[in-house]
């Protein structure tokens, strides 16, 4: 099954593209979405969805898995967010794929089999699992193909979360 994941936000967005059954997993895809502050929120909004649609076009993933977010007294930066997923659902939507979400702690304990893990240790287990040379240089690829990688998992034990 290939899955594009998504480490969602409205000026870093990040895709990772992987295949795999859930034991082994194969690196495709990964790369950093950025839009400026500055830039009016459509325009912002539309180079996500472009970005989305161009990987869902070339690789053809089954599945969309995004990471879930929890914004706790940031209603801003929640609807900000909420725009670049509104771009993701749009683009999975028009393909036809369905969109699952896994929380931090869901990523965490699938990686690296505690929810307390740090980044440090999720980068490592991304380039372990998918037999790279090296971390992705962008935190937030690094966790799009975290979260691509827990779907496979979850797939593996049936407890997909679908959105």
């Amino acid at each position: 099954m290939i899955v594009l994941g998504v480490d969602p936000g409205i000026s870093n967005l990040g895709l990772g593209v992987v295949e795999g059954d859930g034991a082994r997993a194969r690196f495709l895809h990964a790369e950093l979405v950025r839009t400026r502050h500055g830039d009016p929120a459509a325009a912002r909004v539309h180079t996500i969805y472009r970005a989305v649609t161009s990987a869902i076009a070339e690789h053809r993933p089954e599945a969309v898995a995004v990471e879930a977010q929890f914004f706790y007294r940031q209603n801003e930066l929640a609807y900000k967010v909420g725009w670049a997923m509104g771009a993701v659902f749009l683009a999975a939507g028009q393909a036809g794929l369905e969109v699952f979400q896994y929380g931090p702690m869901e990523v965490k304990r699938a990686l690296v089999g505690t929810g307390r893990a740090d980044k440090r240790q999720v980068a490592f287990m991304v380039r372990a699992l998918l037999g790279l040379k090296q971390t992705p240089a962008s935190s937030h690829a690094a966790d799009a193909l975290a979260v691509a990688l827990t779907h496979l998992a979850h797939l593996r034990t049936g407890t997909t979360s679908r959105v």
